[in-house]
């Protein structure tokens, strides 16, 4: 592997909070949720057990036009409206095209394009079904619509891994600058999966919350009172770049995206791995790729679902991890107010992470009112936390359904 470094000069999202990542980090500093209740006519024809989510805040018809609407699954139209956001962030570099990559994760792809076209199928017959199914639906149809839209020809890469898939994707697009195949890469996660088959099902596994009389106070990682976690929807992207070109165009720098981390945990294919094993492999491997060691870590944006069992099996991997080093490190639960957006999950905490290096503050947990006592963390709720200064690095932390385990490391410059 070169000694290429790899820093971060654009941010692009669409989420719960806000239809651009200045919004949505103004919402995460005011503590505000994104929980909102379903439509009605969603409730009562499915009788859907749970009756609120973490819903995208802007329209996709605000930014984007109605051909493009027509023809990509909204998990496309996030991913490209986020995309093209982070590109106009970074300054809209002009570059050799077989020199910038795409690679946007996603945790379940075109589910609506694929569930509706089912049913006009059944009811209406072959000759309804839309042209364009397959390549909406495909999981990859992010990745390839955002790389027709900048031209990107270095590759476009599409890392599907449950709700690892947006951090994932980002170290994919690390690997590329790392390796030479790319000075730049638009990387990150998308995920559109407000469909009544993902509440249903998440629902059966007991998965979701069903605080159904006070939304926005459902999700709420390591207090003791969490009964699940919320869905959300959006897109988290990053534009990546190679140091010394990001330099000689005079790019804004945000941060290094120093290492990334890698595990699977073999366990269960929902189910955590208990005691954290593989996950504070990945959290160790990252902290090690980046030169560092723990005393570092002066923050930890946390996977913290809100889920009984997840909340604890992460505690566990952090402590095991780093020992009594993690007894000063900051951990965020930024879940608390975007909801868990799935695949691009990781993504949009990469953009907190990214953030709280970038302006020194590790925001603070909302509805953390009784820290659950098996949770042995500094958890940052009721203020934020102001980030020392100097050289400092912090850990984002993504885990997913099959056992994937991500982390990754971001850093001061």
């Amino acid at each position: 592997m070169s000694e290429r470094r790899v820093v971060i000069t654009g941010l692009g999202a669409t989420t719960p909070l806000g239809g651009t990542i200045a919004e949505t980090w103004e919402g995460i500093l005011a503590g505000r949720s994104g929980a909102k209740p379903l439509p009605e006519d969603m409730l009562e024809r499915y009788e859907l057990p749970v009756h609120f989510a973490c819903t995208i805040a802007q329209d996709p018809s605000e930014v984007l036009e109605k051909v493009q609407i027509r023809r990509m699954d909204p998990s496309a139209q996030y991913a490209v409206i986020a995309a093209q956001a982070a590109m106009v962030d970074a300054g809209s570099p002009e570059l050799d095209p077989e020199r910038l990559g795409v690679a946007i994760g996603t945790g379940i792809g075109g589910v609506w394009t694929l569930l509706d076209q089912w049913d006009v199928l059944r009811e209406k017959g072959v000759r309804r079904v839309f042209p364009l199914a397959v390549p909406m639906l495909m999981p990859n149809t992010s990745s390839g619509n955002v790389s027709l839209l900048l031209g990107a020809r270095a590759g476009a890469h599409t890392t599907v891994s449950a709700c690892a898939s947006g951090a994932e994707s980002m170290g994919t697009g690390y690997e590329m600058i790392r390796q030479g195949r790319a000075d730049m890469v638009v990387a990150g996660g998308t995920e559109a999966a407000m469909h009544p088959i993902c509440f249903a099902g998440f629902s059966q596994m007991q998965a979701l919350s069903t605080r159904n009389d006070d939304p926005t106070a459902a999700s709420r990682p390591y207090d003791t009172g969490r009964d699940g976690f919320v869905m959300g929807e959006g897109a988290g992207v990053m534009v990546l770049e190679e140091y010394e070109h990001a330099k000689a165009r005079g790019a804004r720098i945000y941060a290094e995206f120093a290492a990334i981390g890698m595990s699977a945990d073999a366990h269960h294919i929902t189910a955590p791995e208990p005691e954290g094993a593989g996950a504070s492999r990945a959290m160790l491997e990252a902290v090690e790729r980046a030169g560092l060691t723990a005393k570092d870590i002066v923050h930890v944006n946390a996977h913290a679902t809100s889920t009984p069992v997840g909340d604890v099996a992460e505690a566990n991997a952090i402590r095991r991890a780093f020992g009594a080093d993690a007894d000063g490190m900051a951990v965020s639960a930024t879940k608390s107010m975007t909801g868990h957006l799935l695949g691009a999950a990781g993504a949009l905490e990469g953009l907190f992470t990214t953030l709280a290096v970038h302006h020194r503050v590790a925001p603070a947990a909302i509805n953390v009112d009784d820290l659950d006592p098996k949770i042995d963390l500094d958890v940052v709720r009721g203020e934020h936390r102001t980030l020392p200064d100097g050289d400092i690095a912090a850990l984002n932390n993504s885990f997913g359904f099959g056992g994937h385990n991500v982390a990754f490391v971001v850093k001061s410059v």
